[in-house]
């Protein structure tokens, strides 16, 4: 299965509207988790659920999967806990939330992943970090790790013993966590007085939400995490020994494979509006580390570590590039420009819309040139 990018969630639910909707995309997710402090960690996009695929991703820490949102999932049982599958508890070091803001399914579900991560997954500068000496470096551990930063270590050591409810009304109220989510809001072209949110009861309306899957160590089980459910739902139990190496997650992703595909295609065949993230270690640190220890490396080998990591480098800088003009205000231009192209125009205004023609012939053969970019990357990574 092929899974679509670049969709805008806009789902809405019982609080305040003071968050804006923000955008499915790895560099926007990257660069959100690196605000709230985190670091050795960064998001990659799954095309294919392949195994050949997901074994490729090394150390993952979490699924997001985006899906459209259907009434009937959330309605009578479906809204309780899944105990048709496991007879047990939720484990209760597992941290849950329930979702109680409009439009915070996105960072909701990078907080489930990020707040249960495993202690065998963390730096030893994940508690003394202060933030304050960050060079922007993703290696500045060098045994790795990920380093969870102060805001976030203090926000888990503080909510744990809070019920879920409580939990979801804390990262509502967090300034820090919206002010970071808010970053990305999408500028408006126009000022509306209240804009009317819209409906998820509505037939006509397309409403989009974000969960997390998720392993837990301890009982070598997967959850998924709904922040509009009840509770943590159990997905299935997973064998370490089917992992390829020790740096592979290929156990537990083949268990929250599955039940990401049984949804999948629970929808018509012609729903193709899906995205797939994972949240992995930052892949400049293991490249780093090579180099480090790569006294034993040859010539060749170096320089092709070297490669990939100006290569990452590179996307992070385009990440940087991208997430600017999502962010930058073009209206004041485009007003200009449309002055000046209509007083150019002549009398019929031919010109005018022979150009905004053009324009949009360009810009469908940039996003398909940029579409197919990303296709072969993943083919490339796939046959690597």
């Amino acid at each position: 299965v092929v899974l679509k990018t670049q969709v805008v969630v806009i789902i809405k639910d019982q609080m305040s509207s003071d968050w804006c909707t923000i955008e499915s995309d790895p560099g926007v997710f990257t660069s959100l988790i690196e605000s709230f402090g985190v670091k050795n960690v960064e998001l990659d996009e799954l095309w294919s659920l392949d195994d050949e695929i997901l074994s490729k991703l090394g150390k993952v820490y979490g699924l997001i999967f985006l899906f459209k949102w259907q009434a009937e999932l959330y309605s009578g049982e479906n809204q309780k806990v899944s105990s048709s599958l496991s007879s047990d508890p939720p484990p209760a070091d597992l941290y849950f939330a329930r979702q109680v803001t409009n439009n915070a399914c996105a960072t909701q579900a990078i907080l489930s992943i990020l707040l249960n991560i495993g202690d065998e997954h963390m730096s030893k500068k994940t508690s003394s970090s202060s933030g304050d000496d960050d060079d922007g470096d993703a290696n500045n551990d060098a045994n790795g790790g990920v380093v969870l930063g102060p805001m976030l270590s203090e926000f888990k050591s503080f909510t744990s013993s809070f019920p879920p409810d409580l939990r979801g009304e804390m990262i509502g109220s967090n300034e820090q966590i919206k002010m970071a989510h808010n970053s990305f809001a999408r500028q408006d072209a126009f000022i509306t007085d209240n804009e009317k949110p819209k409906n998820r009861n509505q037939e006509d309306s397309d409403v989009f939400h974000f969960v997390a899957y998720v392993p837990h160590s301890a009982s070598k089980s997967v959850y998924e995490l709904d922040g509009l459910k009840e509770g943590p739902n159990f997905t299935g139990s997973y064998d370490e020994a089917t992992s390829l190496d020790s740096d592979n997650s290929l156990g537990w992703l083949k268990v929250a494979q599955q039940a990401i595909q049984e949804r999948i295609e629970s929808y018509c065949a012609k729903e193709i509006k899906f995205n797939l993230m994972a949240i992995v270690e930052d892949k400049r640190v293991s490249l780093n580390q090579k180099l480090k220890e790569g006294s034993g490396l040859s010539d060749v080998e170096k320089s092709e570590v070297n490669v990939a990591l100006a290569q990452e480098e590179s996307k992070r800088m385009q990440w940087k590039i991208e997430n600017d003009r999502r962010r930058h205000n073009y209206l004041p231009f485009c007003v200009e420009l449309f002055k000046c192209m209509a007083k150019n125009s002549n009398s019929g205004g031919e010109d005018f819309q022979r150009m905004i023609k053009k324009a949009k012939q360009s810009h469908l053969e940039r996003s398909q040139a940029k579409m197919m970019e990303k296709f072969k990357q993943n083919l490339n990574k796939g046959s690597s």
